[in-house]
């Protein structure tokens, strides 16, 4: 006869009861969902507890930066060792909390305060997690990062708690489902408290306090490059992937990193590409912020569609009245999504290119350099060839080098990169730093951002290294080395295994693909100052102050 199983009495909603027993200990300063500015500190000493897991919503562009900056204020005697979540480190308070002994470790995908963020690290006073992805992070909030309590923000909210988030929804909508639906609190600063939102974006049922911030939340115009400030070397880049690579390849799909290279691929479009003959051939359909380079190119009917993973200052007049393009909504305002177009970017576009502040012999590439703790944001994820990919498109069988059908396509993944990031200091490197800044950390592995493996093209001032054409590790790294200039990886390059490598199409400068380097001149540009981009837009776009000399 078997044994029987004695039950063992436990509760099955302990995170309940706790989300209960917190929300009660603030009710009374409540009017609904709704909590007066001046009792956030009180609250978040009863909402938070020590050792607690909590997201502040700190995005590459917008910040819940009135929820940081009253957790700054706590008492570290109450509430102190927790354990941060943050996209995007971007705030001087994300690592205020962590001199304070208010937090104790965090896990992120980006930190734009890098020398800090090392020198709290060298300090002892800060213990990362891990460097992340931005789907990575968002995947783990669901998994074994679940929150005890969330800080985000959004644009307006009504009375009974539902939310507006607008063109820059970005991080929201994940951050508050992986709280809402597990028992942990969600609490949202919003700019206003209004009678009607024009539209819901997320429900009142998924929000447990609101509170209208002492100003609009901040946020940054990240993505909007000055034409003036391009060079032209990088319009010689542009032209070279424009032929080199996307009129090659037949790049339909594609995203764009943030830079003064990519910046100039936009602006020669209309302009170098339309000689080409290429519009309606290449650069269709999109996975990027909206980009106030890209105005004339949708101007010039060369782009069908553009998924967001945030807005951009300036951008909302133009967007809301280009609704065939972007994504909007009933209202007219666009929702941007950074799950979704990062999940857009990483399975369903043709190519990406980005450019980065080191790359080694074999193409492997970091932001992570000596003293300066960045990440990998969204980067690492669009720029590798995902093996869960399915369906073909030209771009992706072009890069076949084997006909079996049993053989996969390859998605395009560009490095472009000047020779010389400044001066004399070289991109092209023996080792990258991130492998000694790892291991002083005690990381498992290098900070890695893109590896090579998953490198297919290198572009540089001097020609474009087709690598996924290359046999063996070794005449890959003859290719990188033909287009490093005189770095230390490019002095490793022979005149004539350069030669045979230009003679077998592996690599190509310039003058191998119809690209004239004399004729790299700013009068290219479709666009060659800020004012060009409004009078492109017919005056909807509107330029942040900092971008206006007029």
């Amino acid at each position: 006869m078997g044994v029987q199983a004695i039950p063992v009495t436990r509760s099955w909603s302990t995170r309940h009861a706790e989300k209960k027993r917190r929300i009660e200990a603030v009710r009374s300063w409540m009017d609904g969902p709704i909590l007066q500015a001046d009792r956030i500190l009180d609250a978040m000493h009863l909402l938070i507890q020590a050792g607690d897991r909590i997201v502040i919503e700190g995005d590459n562009q917008k910040q819940a930066d009135f929820l940081s900056r009253s957790l700054a204020k706590a008492d570290p005697k109450k509430l102190h060792d927790l354990h941060l979540i943050i996209s995007s480190i971007s705030r001087p308070e994300h690592l205020t909390l962590f001199e304070l002994g208010i937090a104790k470790k965090i896990d992120f995908a980006f930190a734009a305060l890098g020398l800090r963020v090392a020198q709290l690290l060298e300090d002892g006073v800060l213990e990362i997690g891990a460097i992340h992805t931005y789907v990575e992070l968002y995947a783990r909030l669901f998994l074994d990062l679940t929150p005890n309590v969330v800080l985000v923000c959004a644009e307006e909210a009504d009375k009974g708690g539902n939310l507006y988030t607008g063109p820059n929804t970005e991080d929201t909508p994940v951050i508050v489902e992986s709280a809402a639906f597990h028992d942990g609190i969600v609490i949202v600063q919003v700019n206003r408290i209004v009678d009607k939102l024009p539209r819901v974006d997320i429900p009142s049922s998924w929000i447990d306090v609101v509170v209208e911030s002492d100003r609009p939340y901040a946020i940054e115009p990240l993505f909007t490059r000055d034409p003036r400030k391009i060079t032209d070397l990088q319009i010689l880049m542009g032209m070279m992937v424009i032929r080199g690579v996307y009129e090659r390849h037949q790049v339909h799909s594609l995203n764009h990193g943030i830079g003064f290279a990519t910046a100039a691929i936009e602006l020669l479009l209309p302009t170098y590409g339309e000689s080409l003959g290429l519009s309606g051939k290449i650069c269709e359909h999109w996975a990027i912020n909206p980009h106030p380079t890209l105005i004339p190119a949708i101007e010039s009917g060369w782009i069908k569609t553009i998924h967001c993973f945030g807005s951009e200052v300036g951008m909302s007049d133009y967007i809301r009245a280009r609704p065939d393009i972007f994504f909007n909504g009933s209202d007219g305002s666009m929702r941007s999504n950074r799950v979704l177009c990062q999940l857009v970017g990483q399975y369903a576009i043709d190519a990406f290119i980005g450019s980065t502040l080191q790359l080694d012999g074999d193409a492997n590439s970091s932001t992570v350099t000596a003293g300066r703790i960045t990440g990998h944001g969204g980067a690492a994820n669009m720029g590798h060839d995902p093996h869960g990919r399915r369906h073909a498109s030209p771009a992706w069988l072009d890069l076949k080098t084997d006909p079996s059908p049993m053989v996969r396509g390859r998605k395009i993944v560009v490095q472009a990169v000047e020779t010389f990031v400044k001066g004399d200091t070289p991109a092209f490197v023996e080792t990258l730093d991130a492998v000694q800044v790892g291991r002083k950390a005690g990381m498992p592995i290098a900070p890695v951002m893109i590896y090579g493996e998953d490198v297919s093209h290198v572009v540089t001032e001097e020609g474009i290294a087709y690598l996924y054409k290359t046999e063996g590790i070794e005449e890959r790294r003859r290719a990188i080395a033909a287009v490093a200039g005189i770095s230390p990886i490019g002095l490793r390059a022979k005149p004539e295994e350069t030669a045979a490598l230009r003679r077998r199409g592996i690599v190509a400068y310039p003058e191998d693909i119809g690209v004239q380097r004399l004729s790299a001149k700013r009068s290219l540009l479709a666009a060659r100052s800020m004012e060009d981009l409004v009078a492109w837009s017919g005056d909807l776009y509107k330029p942040p102050a900092r971008f206006r000399s007029w």
